[in-house]
C-alpha cells in the first residue's frame, strides 16, 4: 500500500503544470475573414490576476481587448488594422507558481473593410470641387474675359486694314508722278514749239 502511494507522489507536480489545449483561430492557420474574439483553452483554469495575453498585428499594432474568462477558456476581443501576421502571447502562472508563456499565430489574408461613416477628407472634398465644377476653375478655363478680349477681337481688322491703306497711298503717289511727268513734258514741247517759230519769224 505505501509503495503505491510513494508512486502517485511525483505525478503531483507534473499535473500542476498548466498548459494550452487548443485556440481558435488554430496556431498558423490563415483566415479570409476576421473573427469576432479569439479563443484559447487551457488544461487548467487559468487565475484573471496572473493571466497576461497580449494581441499584436502588422507593424507591431495592437488587435485585442481586455480578456474574458470562463472555466479553463479564455476570450479575447480580435481587432485586425491588416491583412498579415498576428500573434497572440500568452503568459500565466501554473498552480506550483511555474510561469507558462508561449503563443499562437495566424495570417488574416484580407485586411479589414473601411469605415462608411467615415467623411471624406478635405482633400479629397477640394480637389472634386475644382475638377468638377467650382467658379473659379469654369472662368478662368472656359469663358474669362480678359483671356477672349486680348486673344480675339483687335487683330483681324487692324491687320486687313493697314495693308489696303498702305497700297492705296502707293498707288496714289504713282499716279501723281505719272501726272507731273506729263505735265512736265507737254510744257516742254510747247516752250520747244514756241522757239522754233521765234526762229522762224
Amino acid at each position: 500500500m505505501a509503495f503505491g502511494v510513494s508512486l502517485l507522489v511525483p505525478a503531483t507536480p507534473a499535473a500542476a503544470h498548466n498548459s494550452l489545449t487548443g485556440s481558435d483561430p488554430r496556431d498558423g492557420a490563415r483566415v479570409t475573414t476576421a473573427p469576432a474574439r479569439i479563443d484559447l483553452r487551457f488544461l487548467a483554469t487559468p487565475a484573471p490576476a496572473t493571466t497576461k495575453i497580449t494581441v499584436t498585428g502588422p507593424d507591431n499594432v495592437v488587435a485585442g481587448g481586455p480578456p474574458a474568462f470562463d472555466g479553463k477558456r479564455v476570450r479575447v476581443p480580435f481587432k485586425p488594422a491588416a491583412a498579415g501576421l498576428y500573434i497572440v502571447g500568452y503568459q500565466l502562472a501554473s498552480s506550483d507558481g511555474h510561469p507558462v508563456k508561449g503563443e499562437v499565430r495566424f495570417t488574416l489574408t484580407t485586411g479589414t473593410a473601411a469605415d462608411p461613416s467615415a467623411a471624406p477628407s478635405a482633400t479629397d472634398g477640394t480637389s472634386a470641387g475644382a475638377s468638377a465644377g467650382s467658379p473659379s476653375a469654369g472662368a478662368s478655363a472656359v469663358g474669362s474675359p480678359t483671356a477672349g478680349s486680348t486673344s480675339a477681337t483687335p487683330a483681324s481688322p487692324t491687320a486687313s486694314v493697314v495693308p489696303l491703306a498702305q497700297e492705296q497711298s502707293d498707288a496714289g503717289r504713282w499716279w501723281l508722278g505719272a501726272l507731273g511727268g506729263l505735265v512736265l513734258l507737254a510744257a516742254l514741247g510747247a516752250g520747244f514749239v514756241l522757239r522754233r517759230r521765234s526762229a522762224r519769224g
